[in-house]
């Protein structure tokens, strides 16, 4: 409960009046008029009995009094801010006098950024209303802080002055802080100079900031906390990049970590540890080496020539692994070992801390037929290889997996003679040709022309498919160059062989149009075997051309088994007719021409006869 007002004892404590001792006062104070105080008849008025016409009071009096009241009383007006006194506090309110009629209240919750606030202190107040339906005087501290926010916000802006806030709330990116009464920004990167984490430890929290910006069109405020302690950490910045060296140690606190590197702060100074520089071992990120806030020593191994980019190293207090490799290690020997790094060209395999080899993609199979390393291996993968080379003084080891198993192509000739024949599954192709597994670390060639007697095969996709198993005959064997040259059509009878005798020039076949292609059109006899007739041969005998889909005869007027072609003429069939009609008709004229022939002669002879006997006759 709120303590009784002061001016409230007094007046209690004063004896009651009546309507008589009221007269008699009345005159006693026209006839003497005493000097009053003007304070002190203020204080001892009993207000609630004038309200009540329990005691009056002189019109002169109250002119008089109303004389003190305006001389004493400060004259408010509605939305003015005035400066108050707080004369008392509870648990939730503050009492306030602006020397006015009566105090007013406010609430704590106005004064949350100030949690020191105590009697006696003075605060600025707007005033409301001054005087309610209860006849009390409303104040609010909040709005009369907004009133005059702005003029101090601008001036501490130009004066660049330091100011204090109260961190309200968490916002997305930073904080919201109350400032003169004003709702300011506060980024998460001006809250320090190191990266905070938790922004929570600072809600609540009264401290001191500069206004850094400030957006007149939209009401926003930025201020920094950061910006308070840079000139300091500046002075400091200067002493220790004054006192750098190359090569020397020190002690610094991870500050930040990236992907790529980490940040160590020196004391005021920042240097970066590359990610590279944390470990001679490979590493996948810096937070498998180093952890947020820890203390460590770094050797310093560059700066630019303001010292403001140091390179930092961690690794290079640590003795090398490569020099600390025992003699144990030695070309032909077997180690085992983590795949920590896969490339297309090979794999590189940690055999020992900080000491890594590569296997290349030709050392992981027998096989000629390149693949990837990613189909042989994967990160993290333990596998056992040869030391094929090593050079301590580059720091480089190669290795190998296929040198643990035979070389398959030891015994090439006696397992693949050329002729003979084998199943293989194909592995790959490309435009010219398939390739053929044979066995592990035995690819072989099938080129195009060799895949089938019959079809035109335009790409090997078109006739097999990866995975299908093939059979296969041994063509060529180059074992210098490990290189095996296979054949699919070769493990089965040329059909050309046979055909060349029932598709020999001059037979005749019946077969329809198939397609209609440029100069000329295709027939199909049969499976195997496709014929071309030329534009100038599909004519009919009633001079039309024959169309696709239509069936008649044709003549094969050429057959080339070495290159798999046969034309066909389908205007031969009725032009050898014609043909054959016009050498009949010459041979029926000829014989006409010798019958007739004939018969002249005979005439002739029998006239030349009668001729003679008449003369012979004659003579006798």
């Amino acid at each position: 409960m709120a303590e009784q007002n002061p001016k409230e004892e007094q007046n209690t404590a004063a004896p009651e009046a009546t309507p008589e001792t009221t007269a008699v006062e009345s005159k006693e104070v026209k006839t003497e008029e005493p000097q009053v105080d003007p304070q002190e008849f203020l204080d001892n008025f009993d207000w609630d009995k004038y309200e009540e016409g329990i005691e009056r009071v002189e019109d002169s009096k109250l002119q008089e009094f109303e004389t003190l009241v305006e001389e004493n009383f400060v004259d408010t007006a509605d939305e003015e801010v005035v400066e108050g006194k707080v004369i008392h506090m509870t648990d939730r309110e503050a009492i306030i006098d602006i020397n006015a009629k009566s105090e007013g209240v406010i609430s704590l919750n106005e004064f949350r950024y100030n949690p020191d606030l105590k009697v006696g202190d003075k605060v600025e107040v707007l005033i409301d209303i001054r005087e309610d339906k209860t006849g009390q005087l409303v104040l609010s501290h909040r709005k009369a802080r907004t009133i005059m926010a702005w003029d101090r916000v601008n001036d501490a802006h130009d004066k660049e002055e330091i100011v204090q806030g109260f961190v309200k709330c968490r916002t997305k990116g930073g904080m919201i802080v109350d400032v003169f009464g004003i709702e300011a920004f506060l980024p998460g990167s001006q809250i320090d100079v190191k990266p905070i984490r938790d922004y929570d430890q600072y809600v609540g929290k009264n401290m001191e900031f500069k206004v850094v910006k400030i957006n007149h069109e939209f009401k926003n405020v930025v201020v920094s906390h950061k910006a308070l302690i840079e000139a300091d950490i500046e002075e400091q910045k200067k002493e220790i990049i004054s006192q750098l060296e190359k090569g020397q140690v020190l002690e610094g606190v991870v500050k930040n970590i990236t992907s790529y590197g980490v940040f160590i702060d020196l004391g005021g100074v920042d240097g970066l540890i590359h990610i590279t520089d944390l470990s001679w071992s490979r590493i996948n990120h810096p937070n498998e080496v180093v952890e947020l806030d820890q203390k460590l020593n770094v050797v310093i191994l560059d700066f630019d020539d303001n010292k403001s980019r140091i390179q930092l190293g961690l690794k290079q207090l640590e003795k090398h692994p490569w020099d600390a490799l025992g003699d144990e290690f030695k070309v032909g020997d077997k180690v085992k070992g983590k795949v920590v790094v896969i490339a297309d060209y090979g794999a590189f395999i940690e055999v020992a801390d900080g000491v890594e080899g590569l296997i290349h993609v030709s050392e992981m199979s027998w096989s000629t037929h390149l693949r990837s390393a990613q189909d042989f291996v994967k990160v993290g993968d333990q596998v056992e290889a040869v030391v094929l080379t090593l050079d301590r003084d580059e720091r480089k080891m190669s290795l190998g997996i296929k040198q643990l198993t035979p070389d398959p192509w030891t015994d090439i000739t006696s397992k693949y003679p050329v002729g003979s024949r084998h199943k293989g599954v194909v592995r790959n192709y490309t435009n010219f040709g398939v390739f053929v597994e044979m066995e592990e670390g035995i690819d072989g060639l099938i080129y195009i022309s060799d895949l089938s007697w019959t079809k035109k095969v335009k790409h090997p996709s078109e006739f097999v498919n990866v995975g299908d198993v093939l059979e296969v005959e041994v063509l060529e064997l180059d074992v210098d160059g490990r290189k095996l040259s296979l054949g699919h059509k070769q493990t089965q009878e040329n059909p050309w062989d046979k055909y060349e005798d029932e598709f020999a020039e001059g037979t005749v076949h019946k077969a329809a149009i198939d397609e209609i292609v440029d100069k000329g059109a295709t027939v199909r006899f049969n499976e195997d075997i496709v014929g071309f007739v030329p534009s100038r041969h599909m004519e009919k005998e009633d001079g039309k051309k024959l169309a696709k889909g239509e069936e008649t005869e044709f003549k094969i007027i050429e057959f080339n088994k070495d290159f798999k072609r046969v034309v066909a003429s389908h205007t031969a069939i009725f032009r050898e007719q014609e043909e054959r009609n016009v050498k009949t008709q010459r041979r029926k004229a000829a014989a006409q021409h010798e019958e007739k022939k004939t018969t002249f002669g005979d005439a002739n002879a029998q006239l030349q006869a009668l001729k003679d006997k008449m003369e012979a006759d004659s003579k006798k």
